[in-house]
C-alpha cells in the first residue's frame, strides 16, 4: 500500500499538466524517498515477524543502515526545500516564478540527494570498520545506529560524538529553518484581509506542516535527545512510526488535504473508466 500510494503520487505529478509546479515536483521526490525507506525496512521486518526472528549478515545489516540513513537524511533536506518553496510562494508571490525556476528546482533537488548521500557516507563507512563480538541479537525492527554500536566491541565514543555533531546540519538546522520560514508564512497569512484568502494560503502549507511535525518530532526524539537504557522500548515504537507509518500516511495527507491532487486523481480515474467502457463496447 505504501509503495502503491507513493508511486501514484509520482505518476500523477509526472503525467498531469496541472501538477507541473515546483511544490509537486518536490513532492514527487519526497515520495521517492518514502519508497526507498519502505523497501529497505519493511520487507525484512515482515520476514522477521513472520519467522519470529531471523538472521542477517554483518554486511547486510550495515547496508540496510546505509540506505535507511540515506533516505532519512535526504528527506530532511527535501522537507527543508519544500518549506523554502512555500515561503517564496506566500511571502514573495510576485517574484516566485522568477526565483523558483526549473533550473533552481533541479539544483535544490540535486543538492538534497547529494547532501543525503555525503552525510550518510560519513557515518556508514566508519561503522563498516567496527568489530562485533559477544551477543549478536539485535532487539530492534531493523539495523539502526544505536543497536549497531551497542553490539560492537570497538571503542564507539567517536561515533557517539559524530552522531551528535551531524545532528546539527542534518536535523536541527533544517528544523530551525523550517520553523523560521513558517513563522514568516504565518505572519504573511495573517495580513491577508479576506478570510477566503487566508484559508487558501494556509491550505497550501497545512499538509507539509503536518508531515514536518510528525517526521521531525520522531527523528529528534530518537536521534538527538540523549537516550537511556529504559528508553529502548519507546525508541522501537517511535522507529516503527518513523519508518512504517509515516511513509504510509504521507501520500494520504497530501492527497486528502490537497484539492489539486484530488482533482488530478479524479480526472485520471474518469479517463481510465471511460477508456475501459469504450474498449468493452467494442
Amino acid at each position: 500500500m505504501t509503495i502503491s500510494s507513493n508511486l501514484l503520487i509520482i505518476a500523477l505529478v509526472s503525467t498531469s499538466h496541472q501538477l507541473h509546479s515546483p511544490m509537486y515536483f518536490f513532492l514527487a521526490h519526497l515520495s521517492l524517498t518514502d519508497i526507498l525507506l519502505t523497501t529497505v525496512i519493511v520487507p525484512n521486518m515482515l520476514r522477521l515477524i513472520w519467522g519470529e526472528g531471523g538472521t542477517m549478515s554483518v554486511a547486510g545489516c550495515i547496508s540496510q543502515f546505509h540506505f535507511f540513513a540515506f533516505s532519512v537524511t535526504t528527506e530532511c533536506f527535501l522537507l527543508t526545500v519544500m518549506s523554502y518553496d512555500r515561503y517564496l510562494a506566500i511571502c514573495h508571490p510576485l517574484r516566485y516564478n522568477t526565483i523558483m525556476n526549473f533550473k533552481l528546482r533541479l539544483q535544490l533537488v540535486f543538492l538534497a540527494w547529494l547532501l543525503g548521500f555525503m552525510f550518510t557516507l560519513l557515518v556508514s563507512l566508519p561503522i563498516s570498520q567496527l568489530q562485533f563480538c559477544g551477543s549478536n541479537v539485535i532487539d530492534h525492527i531493523f539495523c539502526d545506529f544505536a543497536p549497531l554500536l551497542k553490539h560492537s566491541c570497538s571503542d564507539t565514543s567517536f561515533f557517539e560524538i559524530e552522531d551528535f555533531v551531524l545532528a546539527f546540519p542534518v536535523a536541527l538546522f533544517p528544523f530551525v529553518f523550517i520553523i523560521v520560514t513558517y513563522i514568516c508564512i504565518s505572519l504573511t497569512i495573517l495580513r491577508i484581509p479576506s478570510t477566503t484568502g487566508r484559508h487558501k494560503a494556509f491550505s497550501t502549507c497545512s499538509s507539509h506542516l503536518t508531515v514536518v511535525c510528525t517526521y521531525y518530532g520522531t527523528l529528534i526524539i530518537i536521534y538527538v535527545v540523549p537516550s537511556r537504557e529504559d528508553s529502548f522500548t519507546i525508541n522501537r515504537v517511535l522507529s516503527l512510526l518513523f519508518t512504517v507509518v509515516t511513509p504510509f500516511f504521507n501520500p494520504l495527507i497530501y492527497s486528502l488535504r490537497n484539492q489539486e491532487i484530488g482533482a488530478a486523481l479524479r480526472r485520471k480515474f474518469q479517463f481510465l473508466t471511460g477508456f475501459w467502457k469504450e474498449r468493452r463496447g467494442r
